[in-house]
């Protein structure tokens, strides 16, 4: 069973259990005097607005969580990128040339052509690959001839193996990360929220209206943030190229 048909389903089923319940409790107390009871509408309208604060509040954690691990995936790789053209220094120096020219055209290349594919596409470039494979074989194929090289070798290894890593936890943070599903509860809840202020019978005057009118403006800019961090890698509030450009500060953006 897909699950919009599951969700659509349980909703129902609960707005079912609610009216049943109502109607059945209230045949069987026809003679309850209503002024005696709570005021059931504001009690709602106060825990629908504190339940939606909750959820809006966790949206905006999560997205914000992911556009800082994106960063962070950013700054590992240039780094460990950083590392590899540094410890080539021991190496002879057509070898240590070629690994350093290797690690720039990767850069030039990922905070240039596969920055934009990233923002527009959301997806990493198969050229950005295939720069970086070069700088891995460029590695592994030279066999060292001294222990000074012999021991800068592993490292040298493990530091390529950090630049894949993070490159592939790069791509996979690319893209909005908010299920349909949660973006669907998020604009029903605003929706359903800012009804509620037409439920409690709003006057015109202006002290009101404009609480009101403050209250969707707050809801919608909160909806924006979420909107606006989903993307790590595009839009407005997105990570950057700024590790590249400072650990390489000869690579254009």
């Amino acid at each position: 069973m897909p699950e919009w048909l599951v969700l659509t389903l349980a909703m129902a089923a609960a707005c079912a259990v609610v009216v049943v319940i109502t109607l059945v409790r209230h045949r069987r107390a026809a003679d309850e005097d209503p002024s005696e009871t709570p005021d059931v509408i504001e009690y709602m309208t106060m825990w629908i607005g504190v339940v939606y604060a909750i959820v809006l509040g966790l949206a905006l954690a999560g997205v914000w969580e992911g556009r800082s691990a994106a960063q962070e995936h950013v700054r590992a790789e240039a780094v460990a990128l950083h590392e590899i053209s540094e410890r080539v220094r021991v190496y002879p120096a057509d070898v240590r040339d070629r690994i350093r020219d290797g690690v720039n055209a990767y850069v030039g290349h990922v905070v240039t052509t596969e920055w934009r594919a990233m923002a527009d596409e959301g997806r990493v470039t198969d050229r950005g690959a295939g720069l970086l494979d070069r700088v891995r074989r460029d590695v592994t194929d030279y066999r060292p001839r001294t222990d000074f090289e012999a021991q800068a070798y592993q490292p040298l290894m493990d530091q390529v193996a950090a630049a894949d890593q993070a490159r592939d936890a790069r791509a996979e943070s690319t893209g909005e990360t908010m299920p349909g599903v949660v973006w669907f509860g998020l604009i029903s809840g605003a929706v359903v929220t800012i009804g509620m202020i037409f439920v409690l019978q709003i006057r015109r005057t202006s002290r009101e209206l404009i609480l009101a009118g403050l209250f969707s403006a707050l809801i919608a800019f909160l909806l924006f943030l979420i909107w606006d961090f989903d993307a790590p890698y595009s839009r407005g509030v997105s990570a950057s190229t700024d590790p590249f450009l400072r650990l390489f500060p000869g690579i254009g953006g």
